[in-house]
């Protein structure tokens, strides 16, 4: 009985500390030194609404603005509760729908060339906010066509929103989306 007590109280001691105690301390560590991060990154227009995060992407349709990549979450795209990949194989039929969905979707906007990857596939958590440079390129036809102005000022705003790979090293150059739609909603 006495070992059982001993056994219970650590239990209880251990449960205070490693499940209340640390993550309090470390979020209050990170809200202090990281006040943005901690907070999701967010974005928010002039007038203080948040419109999203820089963090998790967005759908947008409208050809008008930069398409993101598609997103394999579940319930609807971009669900930040669902994260994950499909784990559909490549020889996996419905994969191969949504491949050739998005596919047929960019080529009705007029693009002919062969489409970058990210531009067809989700990413791995199905919620990545980036395109690649070259998704994003491939786009600017469009959106200048639909804006009506020209194809260098918009191939102007993406270089100004590159992305450097993370830390110098890891990936690639990429281009954050919804900061780039938005520049786009400010030209």
């Amino acid at each position: 009985m006495k070992e059982i007590k001993k056994a219970v109280l650590l239990f209880v001691v251990l449960s205070l500390l490693t499940g209340v105690l640390y993550p309090m301390v470390v979020t209050g560590l990170a809200r202090v030194i990281f006040p943005r991060q901690a907070a999701g990154s967010l974005i928010y227009k002039a007038d203080e609404t948040c419109i999203g995060s820089s963090l998790i992407g967005q759908s947008f349709s409208d050809p008008r603005y930069f398409w993101s990549r598609p997103s394999a979450t579940a319930d609807f795209s971009y669900n930040p509760l669902a994260s994950g990949g499909s784990n559909l194989g490549p020889t996996n039929k419905d994969l191969v729908n949504r491949i050739k969905e998005c596919a047929t979707n960019f080529q009705s906007t007029g693009i002919k060339r062969l489409l970058p990857a990210d531009l067809v596939m989700a990413s791995g958590s199905g919620l990545d906010p980036h395109i690649s440079i070259e998704a994003a390129i491939i786009q600017i036809p469009r959106i200048a066509k639909e804006r009506h102005v020209s194809e260098e000022k918009v191939r102007n705003l993406v270089q100004n929103y590159l992305e450097d790979r993370q830390f110098g090293f890891l990936g690639a150059k990429r281009v954050n989306v919804l900061k780039l739609n938005l520049a786009l909603d400010n030209l």
